[in-house]
């Protein structure tokens, strides 16, 4: 297989089935915003400690699922081809995030984002996981979508914030509190 086909160099791209869209359009953002979240985790994944590396591997499946679930406009059409959403998929972030937060502590104050490498680059893509979520909601509004993807995401959004503060507590390094001065 090609990784070129020429069939974009028009400005359209394809989703699943024969549709074309244009590459400006509103979907198309959202599904080149989680691959680049996708991206940002695999950045954040080469430098962060063991306990959450494979944490990470387990939310960039879920992620491609995501895109390819947003490349369906029809998803009950593609049915048995798109892998399952599921509600257990935010049920374990949830308990994700209760893991990370009971090992850091409770947070007494705001917090910049930084400390160590790893929690920088978790604080990066939760920034973009958060652009992805804005940008979903507004297709929501347009068109229809599986409301797992933006409970997902914004669940996604609270578990990088506590992941990169559990990578600080496992790099013995201090969250960056905020100062109002």
């Amino acid at each position: 297989m090609k990784i070129y086909t020429r069939q974009g160099d028009s400005g359209t791209t394809g989703l699943l089935g024969a549709d074309r869209i244009s590459k400006a359009d509103l979907r198309i953002e959202c599904i080149g915003t989680v691959d680049e979240l996708n991206a940002a985790m695999g950045l954040a994944e080469v430098v962060s400690p063991g306990p959450i590396k494979s944490l990470i591997t387990k939310v960039q499946h879920e992620l491609f699922a995501i895109g390819s679930h947003l490349a369906a406009r029809n998803e009950q059409a593609f049915a048995q081809i798109l892998p399952p959403l599921t509600d257990e998929m935010i049920a374990r972030l949830e308990r994700e995030i209760d893991h990370a937060e009971k090992e850091s502590g409770p947070l007494r104050s705001f917090i910049l984002p930084g400390g160590s490498e790893s929690a920088a680059r978790l604080h990066v893509a939760r920034a973009v996981c958060r652009r992805a979520e804005r940008l979903i909601v507004a297709l929501a509004e347009r068109e229809r979508l599986n409301p797992l993807v933006t409970r997902y995401l914004n669940r996604l959004a609270d578990w990088l914030f506590m992941h990169a503060r559990y990578a600080n507590h496992l790099a013995g390094t201090q969250d960056v509190q905020w100062r109002k001065d």
